[in-house]
C-alpha cells in the first residue's frame, strides 16, 4: 500500500469535522478536563446524554496527571479507592485508610472510558465567553482555538448550544468568571460572586468539595476545585477522591433535570 499525504491529510479533516460538527448541539458541555470534569464526562455519557468536554490545553487530566509536585502518584481515601477499584484502576494500600493510584493510568484510563462511553474529548480549545437567553440563563459556549488565544489574534469564535454547562476548570473558575463579569447578575453564592479558593486544608476541603458541587448559576453547575473556588472553601492538594466523587454528584444532578 502506497501512502498519500494529501489523503491523510483529508481523512484526519473529514472525521473532525463531522465530529466536531455533531457536537455543536449537546446534552451537556464540560469544560475543563481534569478529574472531575472526566468522570462527569463518563457517568453522562454512560447515562445516554450527548456530551463532550473542551480542555484548553494539550494535556489531559488537570491537577491529576503531575500528580504531587511532579511525582506522579496520588492519594485518595475508601470512597476514593472504590470508585478507581470499580474502574479498573489499580490502587495500593498505604495504611491509616489512604490508598496510592499511578496518575497516569488513572488520567489515560478515565479518559479512555470516557471516549468509549460516548463522550468526545476536543483538547486545545479555549471558552472566551458564554451564551445567554432569557433570565440570563446560560445556553451554550463560545469557544475558539487556545492558540488564538494565547497569540491575542483578532478572530472570532463559534458557539456550541448545551442544555447545561458544567464548570470543571478548576482553581481559576474560567466560565464563571466570564458569566460574572460579562451577565452582570449574581451568582447563586452567598455573595453572588465567586467567594475565592482558600488555603489548603484537606480534611475540610474533600468535604466541602462535594458539597459545593451544585448549580452556581442558572445553567452552569460547578464541580472539583472550581466548586471550592465558586463557594469559597479551601484546596485539599493531591487527594482526589473528592474530584472524583464530585465528578459523580455533578453527573447525577444534571441527569435528573434531563431526565425530567
Amino acid at each position: 500500500m502506497s501512502l498519500d499525504e494529501v489523503k491523510i491529510s483529508r481523512a484526519i479533516l473529514s472525521r473532525f469535522m463531522a465530529k466536531f460538527s455533531d457536537c455543536l448541539e449537546l446534552d451537556v458541555a464540560i469544560v475543563g478536563a481534569g478529574p472531575s470534569g472526566l468522570m462527569a464526562a463518563l457517568r453522562l455519557a454512560r447515562k445516554g446524554h450527548k456530551v463532550a468536554v473542551f480542555e484548553r490545553k494539550l494535556s489531559i487530566g488537570g491537577g491529576m496527571w503531575g500528580g504531587g509536585m511532579m511525582f506522579n502518584e496520588i492519594v485518595v481515601q475508601e470512597q476514593g479507592a472504590a470508585i478507581l477499584k470499580d474502574l479498573g484502576i489499580s490502587i495500593e494500600d498505604a495504611g491509616d485508610g489512604y490508598y496510592t493510584a499511578d496518575s497516569v493510568e488513572c488520567t489515560s484510563t478515565l479518559t479512555s472510558l470516557a471516549c468509549k462511553a460516548g463522550a468526545k474529548i476536543f483538547n486545545l480549545m479555549t471558552v472566551e465567553d458564554v451564551m445567554v437567553r432569557e433570565n440570563n440563563r446560560v445556553t451554550g459556549l463560545v469557544i475558539n482555538w487556545t492558540a488564538v488565544d494565547i497569540a491575542g489574534f483578532h478572530v472570532d469564535p463559534m458557539a456550541v448550544r448545551s442544555g447545561y454547562i458544567v464548570e470543571s476548570t478548576g482553581h481559576d473558575t474560567e466560565v464563571l468568571r466570564v458569566v460574572q463579569n460579562k451577565t452582570g447578575a449574581r451568582l447563586l453564592t452567598d455573595t453572588g460572586e465567586i467567594m475565592g479558593e482558600r488555603s489548603m486544608w484537606a480534611e475540610v476541603a474533600e468535604n466541602t468539595t462535594l458539597e459545593n458541587t451544585r448549580e452556581a448559576f442558572p445553567g452552569v453547575f460547578v464541580a472539583g476545585m472550581a466548586a471550592n473556588a465558586a463557594f469559597g472553601s479551601f484546596r485539599m492538594g493531591p487527594i482526589f477522591g473528592g474530584m472524583l466523587l464530585s465528578g459523580e454528584k455533578v453527573a447525577e444532578l444534571i441527569d435528573e433535570r434531563l431526565s425530567s
